[in-house]
């Protein structure tokens, strides 16, 4: 059993790595033990309890995980400053690292796909514009969600499970491709 940790900024990152690990596993037949530390809270909150983790792990209060997963929208700011920035917070860390970083915003990934969108809510929704502006796209995904005659409880981010699993546009990278990730 692979015991893997993951600190994801909010719900949205933890619906979708969550199907993605569980993909992953079924398809190479392999138990995982999947973590969570945070989904609410943002990016501050996060980095905070990531640190809190990394400080246990070098004081041996915590196991070391086969896999640790740091999760953030990349906020406009591109994957180099982002993860550099998560990198700060490893510091002390040596052990497998993915970091999981959605250009911008894990929202729009879901929007990406219309077809996808249109198998799981019965109507597929427009492409996404590029915007950097603070919750654009979770507006965009309540709305395309709304545009099909659900109210959204959660702002559409519950379907996010549903729109990976069927998402066709964007084939899922075979896991050797992800060990170039690994610090």
């Amino acid at each position: 059993m692979y015991n893997i940790r993951l600190f994801v900024e909010d719900n949205g990152h933890e619906i979708f790595l969550g199907a993605l690990i569980q993909r992953f596993a079924s398809i190479y037949g392999v138990s995982i033990d999947p973590r969570f530390g945070n989904a609410e809270g943002g990016y501050g909150k996060m980095v905070s309890e990531l640190k809190e983790f990394i400080k246990d792990l070098l004081t041996d209060q915590e196991e070391l995980p086969d896999l640790l997963i740091a999760a953030t929208d990349s906020n406009c700011q591109g994957l180099s400053k982002r993860k550099q920035q998560i990198e700060r917070s490893l510091k002390g860390y040596s052990g497998n690292v993915i970091y999981a970083i959605p250009d911008p915003h894990i929202e729009k990934w879901l929007l990406l796909d219309s077809a996808a969108f249109k198998k799981v809510l019965g109507k597929g929704c427009p492409a996404p514009p590029q915007k950097c502006e603070r919750d654009f796209y979770k507006r965009l995904l309540r709305e395309a969600v709304r545009a099909t005659g659900v109210n959204p409880p959660l702002g559409g981010i519950e379907y996010g499970e549903d729109i990976f699993w069927v998402l066709r546009s964007h084939p899922y990278p075979h896991p050797h491709n992800l060990m170039s990730n690994y610090s």
